[in-house]
């Protein structure tokens, strides 16, 4: 016999990864029941959360099949087809953020030609198809695929136009469109979140500095330190207006380059890099230091219920990847948990129910206090033994 409250909407999550993993617990102190579309059994989120159905996310057939009887349809990565999307807008399905937001996420052509129009700052870009455009553009530059690229995949850096062939043949044999960047010369990567409800009600949270290694996040630091407060609420503000003229529902990440000023006077701006509309790696922090979680507030926001407060619980926060690494014998996750957890009381680790492969991210830890070294220490080290290297944080 259930004992859900018969009040309480489904929310339907597409995609088992962890971010679906992460939302179930504020699901479970919201009272809202989830249903996920997995991809195989005993993925991450499938552990977790009770109606879990496999699926293909590609399939039009199974997304109606998993949001039937659900109030709203949210997800854990943003691969789902724009089509689908639509044809389950038009059968009646909600879906946050919805198909013509979520596109921008998805296609990084759509998503720079939107930042043109919205006179964001972003760096110079343009189609190309052949060598000939590319060596037009001018090199060095960045070649990235338009869709389907994530952590570092799908993204070169070209300084030479022979290192152009691959990525020419990758969009030659897939279809998929090729957009050129200029290789931004930036003295930190940030990254701004905000959270956005259908009425319209948004909440930002602090800007924080990333520090990404092959294209995947390794650390981050809430709020970034040194960030000129005036550039800290200019980035949040550009992230509220990219959500609300986007039509962002649910969290939005604004990955940004703080490059320096052609003005020549020693100041520094945003590039806006990326964007994200999901729970986001660069808002784990949230989890523990803030006093509303990404996960929550995404939830929230996909129900329509009122945001909670973004505001950091402590002065700072470290969040820290556990990444497999290179040595696949060592030990297993959970038995890292003796020596971090008895080092460090306050520690805060969060673990994904991941096979642990090299470079795979397989958890986090976070750590919060008011001494920024402090915190970067115990969260580098804690991770560091997690991984198998013995609390050797020097790398």
């Amino acid at each position: 016999m259930s004992t859900t409250d018969p009040s309480a909407p489904r929310v339907a999550v597409i995609g088992g990864g962890q971010l679906a993993r992460m939302m179930a617990q504020p699901a479970i102190a919201l009272g809202v029941p989830l249903r996920l579309l997995a991809e195989a059994e005993g993925v991450s989120a499938d552990q977790v959360i009770a109606d879990s159905r496999v699926g293909d996310y590609r399939d039009l057939d199974d997304l109606r099949a998993v949001t039937e009887g659900c109030a709203v349809v949210t997800f854990d990565h943003e691969h789902v087809p724009t089509e689908h999307l639509r044809a389950l807008a038009a059968d009646g399905v909600v879906a946050h953020p919805g198909p013509e937001a979520l596109v921008h996420a998805q296609d990084k052509i759509v998503m720079r030609e939107a930042m043109s129009r919205l006179g964001a700052p972003q760096p110079r870009w343009a189609v190309v198809t052949d060598t000939a455009d590319v060596e037009a553009f001018g090199l060095p530059c960045v070649l990235k695929v338009s869709r389907g690229g994530y952590d570092g995949k799908g993204v070169w850096v070209v300084r030479e136009i022979a290192d152009a062939a691959e990525p020419l043949a990758v969009a030659e044999r897939t279809g998929v469109r090729l957009l050129a960047e200029e290789l931004v010369d930036f003295t930190r990567e940030l990254s701004a979140l905000v959270a956005r409800a259908p009425s319209g009600q948004a909440a930002a949270y602090p800007v924080v500095a990333t520090l990404q290694v092959d294209g995947v996040c390794r650390e981050v630091v809430a709020p970034a330190p040194d960030l000129d407060p005036a550039l800290a609420a200019s980035a949040q503000e550009l992230a509220l207006r990219i959500a609300g003229e986007l039509g962002v529902t649910g969290i939005l990440a604004v990955e940004l380059f703080e490059a320096p000023d052609p003005d020549g006077e020693g100041g520094t701006r945003v590039l806006v890099n990326e964007l994200a509309m999901r729970p986001h790696n660069t808002g784990h922090w949230t989890q523990d230091g803030a006093v509303t979680s990404q996960f929550e507030n995404h939830l929230r926001a996909a129900l329509d219920l009122p945001l909670g407060s973004p505001e950091p619980r402590a002065r700072w926060t470290v969040m820290v990847n556990i990444l497999g690494g290179e040595d696949e014998a060592v030990g297993r996750l959970y038995d890292g948990y003796p020596h971090a957890l008895a080092r460090d009381p306050r520690l805060r680790v969060h673990l994904y129910g991941k096979a642990l492969r090299p470079g795979r991210k397989v958890g986090h830890v976070n750590v919060y206090g008011d001494d920024l070294d402090d915190c970067l220490e115990r969260a580098r080290h804690a991770a560091a033994w997690f991984r198998g290297d013995l609390g050797n944080e020097s790398e």
